[in-house]
C-alpha cells in the first residue's frame, strides 16, 4: 500500500512540475487534514495550526524542486509542517483563538476527532483531570528536539522508521530522545503527584506508560 500511494504522490509531482494547477490542489486535498491534524498537536492552537497549514503548502509550491525522492513524499512533507510549526510556536505563544468555523465540514469534524485522539491518548496516562493537565503543560514545555519525537511516535503512533524519515535522524537518536523526553516527563508527573497527594511514586499504569523507548 505505501509503494502504491508513493507512486501516486510521484505522478502527482511530475505534473505539477509540469505546470498542472490541479495537481497541486489534488495534492492537498490529501494531505491537508493530515497536516492541519499535525499541526494542531505541536500548537494545540487552531489559529496557529491554519497558518501553519497554509504556511506548509506555500512552502511546498516554492520548494518541490528540492524534493530528491530519497524518501516517502509524505515524510518530506510532515518535515516542512514540524518545521513551519515550531517557527510559528517561536513567534506566538500561547494566544487562544478558534477559528474551526473557517474550515471545510470534514476538515472541522477530522480536526475534532484528532483533539479527541490526543485526548484519549493524554487519558492513557494520566486518570485524573489534574494529571491530564499537568501532562499536556509539560509536553508543551519539552525541548522542541525532545518533543517532536514524543508527538511524532507517542502521540501520533508514528514508527522509529517514520519518524526517522521525518525529522532526519537516525533510528537510534530517535529512540533515545523519546526514552528522554518520557524521563522527563515522568518527573514532572511524579513532583506533581507527590505534592499533591504526599505519595512518592506514580500509579503502576504511569509510570510504566513513560518508562523506557
Amino acid at each position: 500500500m505505501a509503494k502504491k500511494e508513493k507512486s501516486e504522490d510521484l505522478i502527482l509531482l511530475d505534473q505539477i512540475k509540469e505546470g498542472n494547477k490541479e495537481a497541486f490542489e489534488q495534492l492537498v486535498r490529501k494531505y491537508e487534514t493530515k497536516v492541519f491534524h499535525l499541526a494542531m498537536r505541536f500548537t494545540r492552537n487552531e489559529e496557529d495550526a491554519e497558518e501553519v497549514l497554509q504556511d506548509v503548502f506555500t512552502t511546498l509550491h516554492r520548494k518541490l524542486d528540492l524534493f530528491q525522492g530519497k524518501s516517502a513524499f509524505s515524510s518530506w512533507l510532515y518535515r516542512i509542517v514540524v518545521n513551519a510549526a515550531f517557527m510559528k510556536l517561536r513567534k506566538r505563544r500561547q494566544k487562544p483563538t478558534v477559528h474551526l468555523e473557517d474550515l471545510a465540514p470534514l476538515t472541522r469534524q477530522q480536526a475534532l476527532d484528532g483533539e479527541e485522539i490526543f485526548a484519549n491518548h493524554v487519558d492513557s496516562y494520566a486518570q485524573t483531570q489534574e494529571l491530564k493537565e499537568v501532562l499536556r503543560n509539560a509536553v508543551e514545555r519539552l525541548p522542541d528536539q525532545y518533543r517532536a519525537v514524543f508527538i511524532l511516535r507517542d502521540v501520533n503512533g508514528f514508527s522509529n522508521q517514520e519518524a526517522s524519515e521525518v525529522l532526519g535522524l537516525s533510528v537510534p537518536a530517535i529512540k533515545s530522545r523519546l526514552h528522554r523526553s518520557r524521563l522527563m516527563l515522568r518527573k514532572k508527573l511524579q513532583r506533581y503527584y507527590l505534592e499533591f497527594t504526599g505519595k512518592a511514586q506514580l500509579p503502576p499504569e504511569i509510570a510504566e506508560s513513560l518508562a523506557g523507548a
